[in-house]
């Protein structure tokens, strides 16, 4: 299977079902005799975009070239025979054929949209119109208008058009789409291949997909036929409320498989609200860099649930700086809500009003802890944190720290011009990882720098064996390392073997 990032058919969703006890089975509402009068409702606000853009013909392949259609299609063969008929004289399809230069032609793609403003304001995917020249809006009754582009957000991948009509056009709202459930029933309408207006029906397949597409993923899945042509056309329930944009498919070949993703409406709302007052989207920032809790790091924290988003650092003068949130805080709720995972987070941070002052419920050193975060802007380049300057290390030679499988140097400077580490790096040099210890197995390697243990700094190898010798104490299996790496700071569970003496140098197998 693969990703294919296309148009979608706008997915009919679903009917919110009444609440029911647990002890009471609940009574799905059967499929409608027919979805023709929502269709006939719907389909003059469903609009088709098409979006040109002037490229320049590769030298091998001067001319137009063959449309996107999926493999062992009729379409595809037609279009080739076509088109190897239709070339220019002296045109070669491939290497080898004379160096004339290229000519300069136009590039298209087809989409679809939704009016969500009878004034001419229209929704669809950014990709849709991503790099268009000009973006043309045909309507249902057939009628073609020119759109210009009023804002767009390719973290969500939505865009907001507005046309000029002489009269008001037909538009749609958006629903909830916190209301719709797995099982409920959608409706799609869209452009797919580019047919013009086709309606398509199916469930609600899943909830809250994260297809790695961008950092704010939580996409409702639908088996309504999506294909090539219906990206950025509506997912509809059945009371005829826009609860989704449909945006990317699963398929093996670009066709429909029953596998689509639509972007939410509670969140492609703000964003709409965002681009049409702005012309941009401005999202709340809180300042973190996160990473997931594991099984080991809630072991290793004494926080019974695996739950929450771990701090692996705190921007300089960010929101959480400003709230006191440190590194190694675990985040349990934000603003209310629950951070049952890291990815959550992202999301709800963005779609906090910009200066709302929230609490950050956090797990600290055993038990829950709560701040005030003042939620800023999202820079459009977030700044690094910096390092704090280093205390004076120890001056010492290597201890050997066998439960851990590692053996460990404090920051002389003959050690930071071996490791190649700057003068403003703090902490333990990893100076040795031992084959089969629980260090290597987590990819830690000689050069890292441990910089805290059970979220204290360390600034000497003997810090470390004292805060490993209490977490052993106290009866646990692993201890949390904070280790900076080239690739930037990250928490790390290591499991202990059987222990060391303080004082001893060699390393063993953990």
């Amino acid at each position: 299977m693969r990703l294919v990032r296309q148009c979608l058919p706008a997915a009919a969703l679903a009917l919110l079902l009444a609440g029911t006890s647990l002890a009471t089975p609940a009574a799905a509402r059967g499929a409608p005799d027919s979805f023709a009068d929502l269709a006939a409702t719907l389909s003059p606000a469903v609009v088709n975009i098409s979006s040109s853009s002037s490229a320049q013909a590769r030298a091998d392949r001067p001319g137009p070239e063959v449309p996107l259609f999926p493999p062992g299609s009729p379409f595809e063969q037609f279009f080739k025979d076509f088109l190897e008929r239709n070339r220019p004289p002296g045109a070669h399809p491939g290497p080898g054929g004379p160096s004339a230069p290229a000519p300069d032609r136009k590039t298209q793609s087809l989409g679809s949209g939704f009016i969500v403003d009878p004034s001419g304001l229209i929704v669809t995917n950014n990709h849709v119109i991503d790099g268009a020249d000009e973006i043309t809006v045909t309507l249902a009754d057939n009628t073609t208008l020119k759109a210009t582009l009023v804002g767009k957000d390719e973290r969500v991948d939505v865009a907001l058009l507005k046309v000029v009509s002489e009269k008001p056009l037909a538009a749609v709202k958006f629903g909830d789409s916190d209301a719709e459930r797995v099982g409920d029933w959608v409706l799609a309408i869209g452009n797919p291949f580019g047919l013009g207006g086709t309606v398509t029906a199916g469930i609600v397949s899943a909830r809250g997909r994260d297809i790695r597409s961008g950092p704010y993923d939580d996409f409702l899945q639908t088996d309504a036929a999506i294909n090539r042509g219906n990206s950025g056309g509506p997912l509809f329930n059945m009371n005829g409320d826009v609860i989704g944009i449909n945006t990317a498919i699963y398929s093996p070949s670009g066709g429909s498989i029953g596998i689509g993703f639509s972007i939410p409406s509670n969140m492609a709302k703000n964003v709409v609200a965002q681009l049409r007052d702005f012309g941009r989207a401005r999202r709340g920032w809180l300042g973190v860099r996160i990473q997931q809790v594991t099984p080991d790091i809630s072991e290793s924290v004494g926080l019974k649930e695996t739950n929450g988003a771990m701090v692996a650092g705190v921007n300089d003068g960010g929101p959480a700086d400003a709230a006191r949130i440190r590194n190694g805080d675990i985040i349990l709720r934000f603003n209310g809500q629950e951070v049952k995972e890291m990815r959550i987070l992202p999301r709800l941070v963005a779609e906090t009003k910009i200066g709302d002052a929230v609490p950050v419920v956090l797990w600290r050193d055993g038990h829950e802890v709560t701040v005030q975060a003042k939620v800023g802007e999202l820079p459009d380049e977030q700044k690094q944190a910096s390092a704090a300057p280093v205390a004076k290390p120890d001056v010492a030679k290597p201890t050997g720290l066998a439960s851990l499988g590692l053996q460990l140097a404090p920051l002389t400077a003959e050690n930071r011009d071996k490791f190649q580490l700057g003068p403003d790096q703090k902490g333990v040099v990893i100076v040795e990882v031992a084959d089969n210890s629980s260090a290597a197995e987590r990819g830690i390697k000689p050069g890292d720098v441990i910089v805290e243990v059970q979220q204290e700094a360390v600034n000497s190898p003997g810090d470390i064996t004292s805060r490993v010798e209490a977490v052993r104490k106290q009866g646990r299996r692993s201890v949390l390392v904070l280790v900076q790496s080239g690739d930037g700071l990250r928490w790390v569970p290591l499991t202990l073997a059987p222990g060391d003496k303080p004082g001893d140098k060699k390393v063993q197998p953990g």
